[in-house]
């Protein structure tokens, strides 16, 4: 069992949602957190806020990658423990009005991305017998209409981390995927053209299909980092934090 204070931690898309959760909750317990984001302002605002570092970067240049290693490293006196892939972005749609170049560009960020930060992070995780996370999707593994370029760049994730678990694990490095369920995050409003009420109201009429009575929180999600970081014996595995909404049942009928 490791402990988490001092952990050296590198989280993408860490300005919202369940990056922003996660830098909170692992800085509270006093890992060293380097958050990345596009917008620069929006990004050093909530470091200042959480009390981690942050560096602004897009995850699809490789350019900005390295730097992101760059800062992690510096920030937590050359150690890296665990690396949360966790920028992303979605794309809805039907099958037949899908443009090409958009369903590329959600794959770039998506899949392709947290792949390239996660080569660019293996030197100094195997120096730590550090962690990788990437976050997966119940749209992985129950089917929504319309949402066919997302669910497959998490059904694309979730096996890379069995992958490289296998491929990394005799450097001592561990690899995951955590599963979140109907986390309301900023993605899911720009999404779907809405305001964040409208996307909270619509989101709230999923607990009819979960088990749980309630809308999942960004730190349900960190709950499940945590875990990663302190086991040194998790490795491939996929953890499904999502209410029961991944069971298929429907309440009250």
């Amino acid at each position: 069992m490791r402990v988490i204070e001092n952990q050296g931690v590198l989280i993408t898309g860490g300005g919202s949602g369940i990056g922003e959760a996660t830098a909170r909750y692992l800085t509270e317990r006093g890992a060293r957190v380097t958050i990345t984001g596009r917008r620069a302002d929006r990004i050093a605002a909530k470091a200042s806020e959480i009390g981690c570092n942050a560096i602004a970067g897009d995850v699809t240049r490789a350019s900005d990658r390295e730097a992101m290693i760059a800062a992690a490293l510096d920030h937590a006196d050359g150690r890296l423990d665990c690396l949360f892939n966790n920028a992303g972005n979605m794309l809805r749609g039907p099958v037949e009005t899908l443009d090409e170049q958009a369903v590329l560009d959600i794959f770039h960020v998506n899949v392709v991305a947290g792949m390239m930060l996660t080569g660019l992070a293996v030197p100094a995780l195997s120096r730590t017998r550090g962690l990788v996370v990437f976050v997966g999707s119940v749209h992985a593994q129950r089917a929504f209409p319309g949402a066919s370029p997302y669910a497959a760049t998490k059904a694309a994730v979730e096996t890379l981390s069995k992958v490289y678990a296998a491929e990394l694990g005799d450097r001592g490095i561990r690899v995951n995927c955590v599963v979140p369920g109907s986390v309301l995050t900023e993605i899911n409003v720009r999404a779907g053209l809405l305001s964040e009420a409208e996307a909270r109201a619509r989101y709230e009429t999923l607990n009819s299909i979960q088990t749980i009575d309630r809308l999942g929180q960004g730190e349900d999600i960190a709950h499940a980092v945590a875990y990663f970081m302190e086991s040194d014996f998790a490795t491939g595995a996929v953890l499904t934090v999502d209410g029961g909404m991944g069971l298929g049942i429907t309440r009250g009928t």
